[in-house]
């Protein structure tokens, strides 16, 4: 008689299994969006734009670049003003790494009026100019931070023409879906420089608080003090007493040897 075939087991941390699925099963289980939602309207101009989740594999080279655009031209005068300054292929690095998920807003057709009035080449901000333009973008990863389940939001960066104009907040309740489809998590996090203050006032209307992980301003050793250039700001999406009494996630059960 043959020995019965062993069964492998599912992955049984659901952050690693949310992470290894394909962009289309990620939309489908965590995103759960409704139909129509790769459409996005202007509320002022009427303009249409385009949503899409990518991951960094699947990002074209100019999508990339893009997007590494957009954050210095939004952030770069933060972070070359904090201590740990600007770093472009640190950054880089980050950009593509595993686990990560890019939305993309992206619009067709000429430069917006906010950047020709500015005298700004918007083609070098947010795309080639023959192609969909990327004018705003998030980037999140359900991961563990100092061993707290939670989706991370890495970016959230918008061309002037898109702020104010409810398409951050669309992204954020995005990360917010993400967040609640997964059961062990119960927070969105992420960091934000004290020095941008509208950023940090966006997300406090969001229900973003300061997370007890932020850095605090502490006195060092021959009376110098730590003053920290940003904070880590989080929104609990689960009261943490729910997940108590759950049944051990290493004994979620198991699949077929082919699944």
């Amino acid at each position: 008689m043959a020995p019965s075939r062993k069964r492998r087991r599912a992955p049984t941390n659901p952050i690693e299994a949310a992470n290894r699925k394909s962009d289309a099963d990620f939309i489908r289980d965590h995103l759960q969006p409704s139909p129509e939602w790769t459409n996005w309207t202007h509320p002022k101009s009427g303009t249409s734009y385009t949503l899409s989740l990518k991951s960094p594999a699947q990002l074209a080279q100019s999508e990339l670049k893009a997007c590494f655009d957009l954050i210095d031209y939004t952030s770069g005068a933060d972070y070359r003003a904090s201590k740990d300054g600007w770093r472009p292929a640190h950054k880089m690095r980050e950009m593509k790494s595993d686990g990560l998920r890019y939305i993309l807003v992206k619009k067709s057709g000429s430069p917006s009026p906010d950047a020709a009035t500015a005298g700004i080449d918007e083609s070098e901000v947010c795309g080639n100019a023959a192609e969909d333009k990327i004018c705003g973008f998030t980037s999140l990863m359900p991961t563990f931070e100092e061993g707290e389940a939670v989706v991370y939001c890495y970016e959230i960066h918008l061309l002037e023409e898109l702020r104010g104009t409810g398409v951050g907040r669309t992204l954020m309740d995005y990360l917010v879906k993400v967040a609640e489809s997964i059961p062990i998590i119960e927070k969105v996090m992420l960091t934000c420089f004290i020095a941008n203050a509208d950023a940090r006032a966006f997300y406090e209307k969001l229900g973003f608080e300061i997370d007890a992980l932020s850095p605090v301003e502490r006195k060092l050793r021959f009376g110098k003090v730590f003053v920290p250039d940003y904070v880590i700001m989080s929104k609990r999406v689960r009261d943490k007493r729910k997940g108590e009494g759950k049944e051990d996630l290493n004994e979620v059960g198991a699949v077929n040897e082919e699944a």
